[in-house]
């Protein structure tokens, strides 16, 4: 099995955005703003809001109406899926503990800590590598 060569796909190595599961498309558009300091995102289809990020993936937070649950719910991420990056850690830490921004870690290792957005889903927030 070493050394089978790789199959050509018509799937590009690149990750075009990044689906985070919220259940107020508005309030959660303001949280992420201000968290990241954001302006002028779209909304589309009355329930994605497409938040400007730096670099080719895109930050969509979506109120996900097909993958809703029979309660109407939606699951969250229950494990950081996305990682934030920060020059300065521990000013990050300050600013979240500022906006009340719930925490789940310290600041581990000197290197990241993980919060929780409105609806639970946890984040990372790790120093940049130099």
């Amino acid at each position: 099995m070493a050394n089978q060569p790789i199959k050509k796909t018509p799937i590009k190595n690149q990750i075009g955005g990044v689906f985070v599961p919220v259940r107020d498309l508005e309030k959660a558009r303001q949280w992420y703003n201000k968290i990241l300091g954001l302006e002028n995102g779209e909304i589309y289809f009355g329930h994605i809001y497409t938040a400007p990020m730096k670099g080719s993936a895109s930050l969509l937070l979506d109120t996900m109406p097909k993958w809703r649950k029979e309660d109407k719910d939606i699951p969250t991420y229950q494990a950081p899926f996305i990682q934030f990056i920060t020059n300065d850690i521990d000013a990050s830490y300050q600013f979240m503990i500022d906006n009340q921004v719930e925490l789940v870690t310290e600041i581990e290792d000197e290197f990241y800590f993980v919060i929780k957005d409105l609806d639970g889903n946890l984040l990372m927030i790790c120093k940049e590598q130099a």
